[in-house]
């Protein structure tokens, strides 16, 4: 670690609240797969900000979408109208099949803003008793960290000392269809779920699965809720998640690789029925909706599309978990992922994951471990199948080492 290094890490640890454990790499320059550390060291990305970098980074033709509206309009409040909004309202429902769009900031707040209009959908429009709506969610599920959210996560490091929280939730195992069913009922305005949970070690349904979700939502009377924030826009292979289960949710949210990592931007995608409860005053954000957010988005949709991200994302991520598949080593329990949502999860006795990022890392990979034995992978969906390559040979190395 040369003195440069170390004196920026010094410096966060002394200044910084300890809210995160990175890997000690300083980081001050990215193109495409590739970043750069401050001593010049290049490393290729496999967690893409955590999908938020799709698109590459520093993608040429949005900064220069971003450059461009940053230099006539950045901010008007939802106040005023501005000449971006319109079009990325077209453009993203062209593009999703949406019919109602609300735009937001983060993630998180995407997730707030669902969890507020489908228990008001519950109230005016299913006629649940005031009060009582009631929303199912998964264990080991990860949807954010606001207050409202780590109220109904099941992982003690979200939830432990940040309480009271809200009541309303119903938490059953993922992928159980079982289980959900039975726990319907007359209160139940909405299903919340990832189509794969990302945080908890990519873990995929059985198949069949959500099709029976649809059916049993449909059935019910219940809002489905998908969280496409991590799996959508291109990163399983599809534009959305959902589309590898041939269903439609009745709510999406989106947001990282909605602005290709230039911008915070996020949205909710629905329809008249479910977005049409919220009345001026109800709900808002003075960023949501800018002109500089709006215009970054609809440059990083239409380089997704027009650049093959996506059919490049189902193509390499079958070459990548091919390879990682065929990597013979006895610390390896299994391999599994869509597209370039990635993950090996490593036998207990092996150590932990972080100690096999850390030796990827000195290979020049980055990459991220998760619930202990699982590494991630999620490079950005531009990786070239030469790259894939060269990452499966340090995969390999590390993981029979």
């Amino acid at each position: 670690m040369t003195s440069t290094t170390a004196r920026l890490i010094e410096t966060e640890h002394r200044l910084g609240a300890h809210n995160y454990k990175p890997l000690d790499v300083v980081l001050s320059r990215g193109e495409g797969v590739h970043v750069w550390d401050v001593d010049g060291n290049r490393y290729l990305d496999c967690l893409s900000a955590y999908s938020a970098v799709n698109q590459g980074h520093c993608h040429p033709k949005i900064l220069a979408a971003m450059v461009e509206q940053a230099q006539k309009l950045t901010l008007t409040s939802r106040a005023f109208r501005n000449d971006q909004l319109a079009h990325f309202y077209e453009e993203i429902a062209a593009l999703t099949g949406s019919h109602k769009v609300l735009p937001m900031n983060s993630g998180a707040e995407a997730v707030e803003t669902a969890i507020k209009a489908v228990r008001k959908w519950g109230y005016e429009v299913k006629g649940v008793a005031r009060d009582k709506a009631e929303i199912i969610v998964c264990n080991d599920n990860f949807h954010g960290r606001t207050m409202g959210i780590v109220g109904f996560s099941t992982d003690p490091d979200a939830r432990e000392g940040f309480g009271p929280f809200a009541p309303g939730f119903r938490h059953v195992p993922f992928g159980d269809i079982d289980a959900f069913r039975a726990a319907i009922n007359e209160n139940t305005v909405a299903f919340l779920i990832e189509p794969i949970q990302g945080e908890a070690g990519v873990l995929i349904p059985p198949a069949g699965y959500f099709a029976a979700v649809r059916e049993l939502c449909t059935s019910h009377g219940i809002t489905l809720i998908l969280d496409e924030i991590q799996t959508g826009l291109g990163r399983t292979g599809r534009l959305l998640a959902e589309g590898h289960e041939g269903i439609e949710a009745d709510v999406t949210l989106v947001g990282k690789a909605l602005s290709g990592g230039f911008y915070p931007v996020s949205a909710v995608l629905s329809n008249t029925e479910v977005l049409g409860v919220l009345k001026p005053g109800q709900h808002g954000s003075t960023f949501g909706g800018n002109p500089l957010a709006c215009a970054i988005a609809r440059a990083a949709l239409r380089v997704l599309t027009e650049e093959d991200m996506i059919g490049n994302s189902a193509r390499m991520g079958e070459r990548f978990q091919k390879g990682l598949s065929e990597i013979r080593s006895n610390i390896v329990r299994e391999v599994r992922g869509r597209g370039l949502m990635l993950a090996v999860e490593l036998d207990p006795a092996a150590g932990g994951a972080r100690k096999y990022c850390e030796a990827l890392k000195a290979r020049g990979i980055l990459a991220k471990d998760t619930h202990g034995d699982t590494i991630r992978i999620a490079p950005p969906l531009v990786i070239t199948a030469d790259q894939v390559d060269w990452a499966l040979e340090q995969f390999e190395t590390v993981l029979r080492d």
